[in-house]
């Protein structure tokens, strides 16, 4: 088996209709949203521009997971930007770091574009998650109880 690496999904395009569907399973189906509104967004990040910007953990062609880095994730706060969004990992790469690799990643490709803080939504079953990695709670119960928005400096 081959390491693991992160690539931007520009440079993976094959990968296009996996995140899409990954991210549209994970987040956007039990919306009602159509999985082709999805297949659209996750091609905004083969564009030229940082944000937004897609990447995906594999293994040679085997797809692991993918996070994605875009302006906003929250309507209510739009004053907040970029987000880090859509971390999904396969369920058989799971507690390998991959996860991690792909917010750290995804954090400094975001602090390189000039971003003095990142932003972040999630549950409370993820909030473990990301504060052991360095990201703070901004606010609760946004934008619904049980929902976080962290946030995020350079170290």
């Amino acid at each position: 088996m081959s390491a693991v690496a992160i690539s931007d999904l520009r440079w993976r395009p094959d990968f296009v209709d996996t995140v899409a569907d990954r991210i549209w399973r994970a987040f956007w189906k039990k919306d009602g949203h159509p999985l082709e509104l999805l297949t659209g967004l996750v091609r905004q990040s083969l564009g030229p521009d940082a944000i937004p910007t897609a990447l995906v953990a594999h293994e040679g062609d085997r797809f692991l997971g993918t996070v994605s880095v875009i302006a906003c994730d929250e309507e209510s706060r739009p004053q907040y930007t970029p987000w880090i969004a859509a971390l999904w990992v396969e369920p058989e790469a799971r507690q390998r770091g991959i996860g991690a690799a792909l917010v750290e990643k995804a954090a400094e490709m975001a602090f390189a574009t000039g971003a003095e803080r990142l932003y972040l939504l999630a549950g409370a079953h993820r909030r473990a998650f990301y504060e052991a990695r360095g990201w703070a709670i901004l606010e609760e119960d946004v934008p619904k109880p049980g929902m976080f928005i962290l946030t995020r400096s350079p170290v």
